[in-house]
Formats: structure tokens, C-alpha cells, sequence
């Protein structure tokens, strides 16, 4: 005969459920309340040849798990630029040489590897605790990142400035709502009502240059008829770059011909996801190496655009990753933002 203890337990393991197994990951608050970024990160030393940068994406999830899809750059394996494929039409370039108002009509090149899959993908656990982001990612050594997160003043995005990092030294990232497949067109880049403004840290010869608040004049790109996912602006002249001493002895500036110009391509990577890309090369090198489309150390900045929770273009992450056709030593290297929420 059961006693009344054991017909009580028995009526209460019918009533209760049993609980499960393995308990659920605990919700996590999502950084900034947003689920998707777009994430710019480098290991630029100066005394170093083993430098590297990473574009990509991370998506964080409310179980407290993290996953990124990056494109890497490193020194220790340089990749040749690549083409796009993509050629500005008459209309936005020209096929002349010497003095003119557009940029020459050449096939647009980016960082090898960036026009296809992320190179490299992980997976990670996150807290957010105050303002700061806390990613530990699952892989053989030992990586974790901490980020301070700062939420637009319109609530619309969230950005990531890198507090400390156990492998890189520079960082951004700018987080929303929106897919990682939501990008707007060269039309709506051009048209952005914002101010843009650049801040880069780069690396080349053994030296590393930081510079901040430079304005990018968006609006002054010329908008291409039938490849409308190109944007092409020629700068008449350069205060620093494309000099006689800067490589260009015969036609850079400080000489008789003092051609300082600078040719400038923004173009579409994928229809698909947030991929774009910036090349630009000083007129006087082609021309030193008696050459219409510069074949030389031009500089490539693969680029992620920056959308906002109402899809609107905000600006982007990039890298430069610029491997000279020489020595290591010459590398150009650099990880940067392009924003109006910097």
C-alpha cells in the first residue's frame, strides 16, 4: 500500500513536467540591439612584415552566440590584385590620355579574393556588459575582442570602436537590423544627403599613419550611364602624393608637366551583399611606364557598405590591402571607415 507521501509524488510527476535534458542558452541582450555588422579589423605594427586585415560581417544571436564571415589579408601569404571585371563606360571615363576631367576607361581591380566567398568563417560566444561588447571565439588559440558600443543619436545603427583585442590593433564595425543582402546602389551612394568623413590607420615601409576626419566627397563622383554600378571621379591635383620624388621623376609634380592627378574608381562587388570597392592610382605612374591603365602598386580598399535599420546607405568599413609587386617592405595596408556616425 503506498503511504500519502509517495501517492503525492506520484500526482505531482504527473502534474510537472519533467525538466529538459540540456537547459537553452540563456538570452543574451544583442549589442546595441542589433543582430548584423559590418566589421574592419587589422594587426598593423610598425617593426612588423606579418601584418594582416579582415572584412567581413559578424551575426550575433539572443542565445548569446556569435558567427563571422571574413575576407583575410595577410603579409605572410600576399594575394595579387584581381579584376572586377567591371569597366567604367564613356560616359563617367575617357579614353584620351594626358589633361582631362574624367578618369581613364580601365578595367576596375580589388583586393585578390574579394569577389568571391568570405576566405575564412568562426564562431564564438559574446556578453555585452555596460557599453562593451565581449566576443571569445571558438578557435585553437586564444582570441577574444572587446568593443565599445556606441548607439547612433537616430537609434538607427549601433557602431563598434575596438577597446582591446588579443590578436588585432585597430578596429571598426557599424551594426543594424538590416540583412547582410540589403546594399543600395551607386545612385543612392552618390545621393547621400550626409557629410562623409574617412578615418584610416595604414601601414607601408615599416611606418604607420593615422589620420582622421578627412572629408570623402562622395557627391563629387560622376555617375556612369550604362554601368551604373560605378562611380569614377578624376582629383586635378595632389598635395602630397603622385610627386617627382614619389615615384613619378618625368610627369609628377614638381616638374615640368606637374601632373599630379589622381584616377578614382567606386564600384559594385556583389548585387547580393554589401560589397563594394575603391581603386585609385596617380596619372603619373601609368605614364612613367608609358602605360594607359596602371599595371603598378596601385592602391585597392575592398568595402563594406554601412546600411541603417530603415536600409538607408550610411557609409562603409574598407581595408586597404595593397600588396606591392616588389618586397613586403613596400606593402600598403590599412583598415578604415567611411561614415556620417563616427
Amino acid at each position: 500500500m503506498r503511504t500519502a507521501a509517495a501517492i503525492l509524488s506520484f500526482v505531482l510527476a504527473i502534474i510537472l513536467p519533467a525538466p529538459p535534458a540540456t537547459a537553452a542558452a540563456s538570452a543574451s541582450p544583442l549589442p546595441g540591439g542589433k543582430t548584423t555588422y559590418v566589421v574592419s579589423q587589422g594587426h598593423l605594427k610598425a617593426a612588423s612584415q606579418q601584418n594582416w586585415v579582415r572584412l567581413g560581417s559578424y551575426r550575433f544571436a539572443s542565445n548569446g552566440t556569435v558567427s563571422a564571415a571574413m575576407y583575410l589579408w595577410w603579409q605572410r601569404h600576399p594575394k595579387a590584385r584581381q579584376r572586377t571585371g567591371t569597366v567604367p563606360d564613356p560616359s563617367c571615363t575617357t579614353k584620351a590620355g594626358g589633361a582631362a576631367s574624367r578618369p581613364r576607361a580601365c578595367e576596375v581591380l580589388t583586393a585578390g579574393g574579394f569577389t568571391g566567398a568570405p576566405s575564412e568563417s568562426r564562431t564564438g560566444t559574446y556578453t555585452v556588459s555596460g557599453n562593451v561588447l565581449t566576443i571569445r571565439w571558438k578557435i585553437a588559440q586564444t582570441w577574444t575582442e572587446q568593443w565599445y558600443v556606441r548607439p547612433s543619436p537616430d537609434g538607427r545603427l549601433a557602431r563598434l570602436d575596438l577597446k582591446q583585442s588579443t590578436l588585432a590593433t585597430h578596429g571598426y564595425g557599424y551594426g543594424s537590423n538590416a540583412a547582410t543582402s540589403t546594399r543600395r546602389a551607386m545612385s543612392s551612394v552618390k545621393a547621400f544627403p550626409g557629410s562623409l568623413r574617412q578615418d584610416l590607420t595604414s601601414w607601408a615601409s615599416g611606418k604607420l599613419v593615422t589620420s582622421g576626419n578627412q572629408p570623402f566627397g562622395h557627391s563629387a563622383f560622376r555617375a556612369c550611364a550604362s554601368t551604373t554600378s560605378c562611380l569614377t571621379y578624376l582629383q586635378p591635383s595632389s598635395r602630397g602624393a603622385c610627386q617627382k620624388s614619389g615615384g613619378c621623376p618625368k610627369y609628377g609634380g614638381g616638374t615640368r608637366p606637374n601632373i599630379s592627378s589622381i584616377q578614382y574608381y567606386l564600384t559594385m562587388i556583389s548585387k547580393s551583399d554589401r560589397r563594394d570597392t575603391l581603386w585609385h592610382w596617380c596619372t603619373c605612374l601609368a605614364m612613367e611606364r608609358k602605360q594607359f591603365c596602371y599595371t603598378g602598386n596601385s592602391h585597392v580598399k575592398p568595402l563594406m557598405q554601412i546600411i541603417d535599420d530603415t536600409g538607408a546607405f550610411r557609409g562603409w568599413v574598407g581595408a586597404e590591402a595593397s600588396f606591392s609587386t616588389g618586397s613586403r617592405a613596400t606593402d600598403m595596408l590599412a583598415v578604415l571607415r567611411i561614415s556620417d556616425f563616427r
